[in-house]
């Protein structure tokens, strides 16, 4: 399935803007992106294997809640980092 990789996480993944991978579940698929670019899925997951409170991930147009979330290989997934400033 394809990944979708915001521009700040980029520079974990050689600049991949989307990237294919396999899992059955979210969580399959951070690891394969792990395995791939390590590290990567600590920016995502906390050390409690929880989405990071400013990460959002969708699976096509819904918000992925938990890393147990199944997929199908046709899923499209898209990775959003919440911005801040002041």
């Amino acid at each position: 399935m394809n990944v979708h990789i915001p521009s700040a996480l980029r520079s974990y993944t050689n600049q991949e803007s989307d990237v294919s991978v396999d899992g059955s579940t979210l969580g399959d698929v951070l690891c394969s992106l792990d395995a791939r670019y390590p590290g990567f899925r600590f920016r995502i997951v906390t050390e409690k294997d929880r989405i990071r409170p400013h990460i959002r991930i969708f699976v096509n147009d819904e918000q992925a809640q938990e890393l147990l979330a199944p997929l199908d290989p046709r899923d499209r997934i898209y990775i959003v980092c919440a911005l801040s400033g002041g």
